[in-house]
């Protein structure tokens, strides 16, 4: 017979604590605390770790109570050298990315705020707007997020009329370029008629759009037009004549009232509930607002701590010449002045961080934290509306709290065909798209003219939670990734069909399951034959449709994709030694299988990982003798 021992806080064992505080060196570097079940509760850097380490254990420091509550969980205690502040920052943002502690400030992954993505990591960098800010590709480049979509819009309408650039994000012809050519919107990328030089050139005017340098840009402009005038070249003066005149333009009716107008600055400010704080970040540069970001987190910890994440987490990504030298703050940063070296080490120019008291630079942080009371107003009303449906749904499950994180799950195929599964999540009434899911139906019994809904459902219900079946010692109170109620696409086949895997797992005790069938919105519960006593318009129901289309929409886009490759890949599995990495790569460089008929063989063996021989295979196969 063998017994386990929980491991005691620190605090509770005062020898074991103030053994391991003597092991942390007075050096820079993150600190990792972790709790009973050895999970991350929280990541922390200093320029001493030794000291910033001790004083939380120290009885003369005043903690916050979320901080106090946190200590008194702390069962072991790591650290990491770095050998400078920076490394240090970067490496806590990086950690609090990957191991989302609960006591750290975490930014929502907010999508109604777009950003702009330039893809610098290629040859051809296009400019887009986007609400998934996806860091896969480190030379890409997002800027925002912006509050004001429309005006976001309109400024890249303006650019692309402005400079000349890619307006279309295929070829609309093969052999010559369209009609954007033949009027000077668009240098001819799509037939390559610019180098990839020039045309970046271009793309770097526009980023500096974006970067808040719209007067640098303007004064290069203005140069470059009298250089074109002086030497009698009209027509190229005239163009950038017209450019000049497009960008002020969008910086018209935009000046902020200061005493220095030559001062580049950022100023942020927010508004918090016990739920959320909105945060509004003003770029402000030579007296003109040239940008207005915004960001929300959860509201559990200081506002001077949420303001050095959000700044932390800003910067982390921004070129030197984006970094203002002048950052006004509404609140006293914990680590400022780490922050405030590490940017002028990346700036190799002082910035400044200060929080203003009065005059001028104070009303202008009042301005900002009145916007961000604006923006909390508008979740607010979201988050009763939110509310109401949540409380109309646990009284329709009689469940006992809020169902503070639902999942919906929903299968998508054609006759059995490419079958898969979506996982979709709402955390307190309001989709978490950072917690979706996608799965490929694995059963061999699915295929092309056999689907079981039923059997995909357990599947992916399996795979979702095999790891708690498998280890039973993983702590589900208090689990963020522990839903608090599951909704099957379906009737009473699909619940029951799921209900019967969670009873082999053991773990139907532990989770609330329902379906939601389409025809008449009827919500079943296990075990019942006859559907719960709803309207169609409660609340509750509502919220449980939403989640019920989310999940729908979620597989079918998945599937369309999965499909669409098929079908791309079908006419390159016919070619022998053409592998699915090296279809990707093919794929991916010509963008569809026409294109790659149409090439010859020393242009198909540019692609990495097609070798000349290789690639004289593929010519022949679509030109057979």
């Amino acid at each position: 017979m063998t017994t386990s021992t929980q491991t005691l806080p620190l605090v509770k064992e005062p020898e074991r604590l103030e053994s391991r505080l003597a092991e942390i060196p007075p050096e820079p570097g993150i600190y990792m605390m972790r709790d009973s079940s050895d999970r991350i509760i929280y990541i922390g850097k200093s320029r001493k770790l030794r000291s910033r380490v001790r004083s939380y254990f120290r009885e003369s420091q005043k903690l916050s109570e979320r901080i106090a509550t946190m200590v008194r969980q702390v069962t072991e205690i790591e650290f990491i050298v770095t050998d400078t502040e920076a490394e240090a920052l970067a490496l806590e943002a990086n950690l609090i990315k990957q191991h989302q502690p609960y006591f750290n400030v975490l930014l929502k992954d907010d999508k109604k705020y777009p950003y702009v993505c330039i893809t610098w990591s290629e040859d051809y960098p296009r400019i887009y707007i986007t609400r998934k800010r996806q860091l896969g590709k480190e030379k890409d480049k997002y800027y925002g997020p912006y509050t004001d979509s429309h005006l976001l819009r309109e400024i890249l309408r303006l650019c692309k009329r402005i400079f000349p650039l890619r307006q279309r994000p295929q070829p609309l012809f093969k052999d010559r370029p369209c009609l954007n050519y033949d009027i000077g919107r668009c240098p001819g990328v799509c037939q390559l008629l610019i180098s990839p030089e020039e045309y970046r050139k271009t793309v770097q005017k526009v980023a500096m759009v974006f970067q808040g340098r719209s007067s640098e840009l303007i004064d290069i402009l203005t140069e470059q037009m009298h250089k074109q005038a002086e030497a009698l070249n009209f027509e190229a003066a005239a163009r950038i004549r017209d450019q000049i005149a497009g960008l002020k333009s969008l910086n018209a009716d935009q000046k902020v009232s200061l005493p220095d107008d030559t001062v580049s600055r950022d100023a942020i400010a927010l508004a918090a509930d016990a739920q959320h704080a909105c945060i509004q970040l003003f770029q402000i540069r030579a007296g003109q607002l040239v940008g207005r970001l915004a960001f929300i987190a959860d509201a559990h910890a200081e506002p001077g701590a949420i303001l050095q994440r959000v700044l932390e987490e800003h910067y982390q990504t921004a070129d030197a010449v984006e970094i203002p030298t002048e950052i006004l703050v509404q609140h006293e940063l914990p680590d400022t002045d780490i922050l405030a070296d590490v940017l002028t080490q990346r700036k190799a120019r002082k910035v400044t961080i200060l929080a203003p008291q009065r005059q001028t630079k104070a009303e202008l942080i009042e301005m900002v934290e009145r916007n961000a009371q604006y923006e909390l107003q508008r979740m607010q009303k979201l988050g009763d509306r939110n509310q109401q449906a949540m409380q109309d749904l646990a009284a329709i499950l009689d469940l006992p709290d809020l169902p503070h994180r639902i999942e919906g799950y929903d299968i998508s195929h054609i006759q059995g065909s490419n079958a898969v599964a979506s996982q979709v999540v709402f955390i307190d009434g309001i989709s978490a798209k950072q917690h979706y899911r996608h799965y490929k139906i694995k059963n061999p019994t699915v295929t092309t003219g056999h689907s079981d809904d039923f059997a995909s459902l357990a599947e992916v219900i399996s795979r979702r939670f095999r790891k708690y079946a498998e280890n039973p010692q993983l702590s589900r109170i208090g689990n963020p990734d522990w839903p608090d109620l599951i909704m099957i696409d379906g009737g009473k086949g699909q619940l029951s069909a799921v209900v019967a895997v969670l009873q082999e797992m053991n773990l139907l005790e532990d989770l609330r399951v329902i379906s939601l069938a389409k025809r008449r919105e009827e919500i079943f519960l296990p075990g019942e034959s006859e559907p719960l006593p709803t309207e169609a318009e409660q609340p509750g129901v509502q919220l449980l449709r939403r989640l019920r289309d989310e999940a729908h929409r979620f597989a079918v886009s998945f599937h369309r994709q999965q499909r669409s490759d098929k079908l791309k890949r079908s006419r390159l599995d016919e070619i022998p030694g053409l592998g699915h990495y090296r279809q990707k790569q093919l794929l991916g460089h010509f963008r569809s299988v026409d294109y790659i008929r149409q090439a010859t063989p020393a242009q198909i063996a540019e692609v990495p990982g097609i070798g000349s021989r290789l690639a004289q295979e593929i010519y022949d196969y679509f030109h057979p003798a």
